[in-house]
């Protein structure tokens, strides 16, 4: 986190943003998880291993903590009711292991201040969009054909969930599609933790194809909402939607691309080369953006850097 003047290690989330601060989010949980060698090729992909192997999920948080990252970002990205039923995991087990993401992360941060770490550190609950429980790719396109109320009452359990483990801020990542922001939007309402909302998107349009002036604004007056901005995306469409996001909404602008790569949702692998210039995030910052990281295949080395360009700015 950068900043000229020191602020409690408790200081909650919000504040340090309404103080101007930047912070640092994570890297992608899924390839610093398959760099330790786990098989996350089934539908669950990361949240599987809520079950299986949790202590790799707090490895993975400590990792990021320790390269420089302010805020972990859950492993319940895909961790739904819905999804683990598919599995055979009853409703009061799925409802643990969604919780359990959220101490995990916890734990990692009092882990990292034992070691050493005195700067805050911030937890967000992660709640990615319904075609993440689909695994067929649909979170990259959107238009589930459900109904704004239907995808209210999808997300709304896993949230009142979240919520109750005690994060500092609820993710409502990845999104694809309009409808299902405002769907978001409606479900985070009286849960009492602040909230980011950010796109998944192509150039300045939302994956779904709406334009990016319109999705930002549906949070423009939302209360709950600290930040907005764009996650999963290619870094070379980060500029236009933090200038877009800043001025449609006047909040602090969230961002984290992924390396650049494209992810082929039929063979399940990513495909392409890296573009993501960790050097790229002092300009993020001078245009608006307030948290900053990374998404899939971005991981501690690159965090790192963006500390480190982010500190010595």
């Amino acid at each position: 986190m950068t900043s000229d003047t020191p602020i409690s290690p408790d200081t909650p989330l919000a504040d340090a943003l309404a103080a101007g601060r930047t912070v640092v989010l994570d890297g992608g949980m899924s390839n610093q998880l398959e760099s330790a060698g786990h098989d996350l090729s089934d539908e669950l992909w990361s949240a599987r291993l809520l079950a299986e192997r949790p202590e790799a999920i707090a490895e993975a948080h400590l990792a990021y903590f320790l390269a420089g990252a302010d805020v972990a970002i859950t492993s319940s990205y895909q961790a739904t009711f819905e999804g683990f039923a598919k599995r055979g995991i009853k409703r009061d087990r799925a409802a643990e292991l969604i919780g359990l993401s959220v101490e995990l992360a916890l734990d990692a941060a009092m882990e990292a201040r034992a070691k050493g770490v005195t700067r805050p550190l911030w937890v967000a609950a992660s709640a990615g969009p319904y075609g993440a429980m689909l695994a067929d790719g649909s979170e990259y396109r959107g238009r589930y054909g459900l109904s704004v109320a239907e995808l209210e009452a999808f997300h709304r359990p896993r949230l009142e969930v979240l919520a109750a483990t005690g994060p500092d801020v609820l993710a409502l990542e990845t999104v694809p599609d309009a409808d299902e922001a405002e769907a978001l939007l409606r479900a985070v309402r009286g849960l009492g933790v602040p909230a980011w909302l950010s796109y998944s998107v192509a150039g300045d349009r939302t994956r779904a194809g709406q334009p990016l002036e319109e999705a930002f604004g549906l949070a423009a007056d939302a209360d709950e909402v600290i930040a907005v901005g764009v996650n999963c995306c290619v870094p070379e469409d980060v500029d236009r939607a933090i200038e877009i996001a800043a001025r449609v909404t006047g909040k602090p602008v969230v961002v984290y691309p992924n390396s650049g790569e494209t992810w082929d949702a039929e063979a399940r692998a990513w495909a392409g080369r890296s573009t993501f210039a960790p050097e790229e995030v002092r300009r993020w910052r001078e245009s608006g953006a307030r948290l900053i990281g990374g998404c899939c295949r971005v991981g501690p080395e690159a965090i790192a850097s963006i500390a480190g360009a982010l500190a010595a700015a």
